[in-house]
């Protein structure tokens, strides 16, 4: 009988798509794991997410460095982002895609360095939508656009909303059975019921799941907490690759 691979391995034997989770302000803990797979050498084929997963995926594929993500995200401030304005939602959403756009170094999915697949939620048909084609900003924006925080974010007509609602793990615009690492964030959004079936690990053939316990939540309102998620995400990582990938789920922390 063969011997079990680490993670470390079993990420080396062939390309990997690297799937990241929603959870509101998670893109703190999602640059952690990027900054780990970085510093191995351990660069993913192709990427898909939804909300924090999509921006942080988007931008990463987009050419953004995990080190540059960590500068912008510690140096993130609730006034960078916070444009009050009626509609529906609390914020605009201008502030916002005026600085993912001065992030992202790809203008559309075309230039990007590597494929990715953005989940995004269209409330007219009540589906979640992968786009992987077109302008990149707009995408991850409306990725991201939580409900009552943003203003819906309009594409052809029709108004789109936050990729965590109907695809919480981001994996929707996975090919069936494709070789994927996925980072799940493990901490539950209060509009989410306890024993919820969204919040459960993903289970595909083909996928290895990644959950870092005691990953702090962040919000608009606990910003101070993003450097904490940060450090966690990337210790659970780095111990994660010495780990067994003798399951689909491998925990740390």
């Amino acid at each position: 009988m063969s011997a079990v691979p680490t993670v470390r391995e079993w990420l080396r034997e062939r390309p990997f798509c690297l799937a990241l989770s929603s959870g509101f302000f998670g893109f703190f803990a999602h640059a952690g794991l990027l900054s780990v797979l970085e510093e191995e050498g351990l660069l993913p084929a192709r990427l898909a997410g939804s909300s924090a997963g999509a921006l942080v995926a988007g931008a990463w594929a987009s050419g953004v460095s995990s080190a540059r993500m960590r500068e912008e995200l510690l140096a993130l401030r609730r006034e960078h982002f916070w444009d009050p304005a009626p509609g529906l939602g609390l914020l605009a959403g201008r502030l916002f895609r005026g600085r993912l756009e001065a992030l992202l170094a790809a203008t559309t999915f075309a230039e990007c360095r590597a494929p990715v697949a953005i989940s995004v939620f269209d409330v007219l048909s009540r589906r979640t939508c992968v786009v992987t084609e077109g302008a990149l900003a707009p995408a991850i924006q409306a990725s991201c656009t939580v409900p009552l925080l943003f203003h819906p974010v309009w594409s052809g007509g029709r108004p789109l909303l936050d990729g965590g609602i109907a695809d919480r793990a981001g994996v929707r615009g996975l090919a069936p059975g494709e070789r994927t690492l996925h980072h799940h964030l493990a901490s539950r959004s209060p509009w989410r019921a306890k024993g919820a079936p969204s919040m459960d690990v993903p289970e595909r053939d083909g996928l290895l799941a990644l959950v870092v316990r005691g990953v702090p939540r962040v919000g608009p309102f606990r910003l101070e907490v993003g450097p904490q998620a940060f450090e966690i995400a990337y210790r659970g990582a780095r111990e994660a690759l010495g780990a067994k990938a003798h399951s689909g789920v491998v925990h740390v922390g």
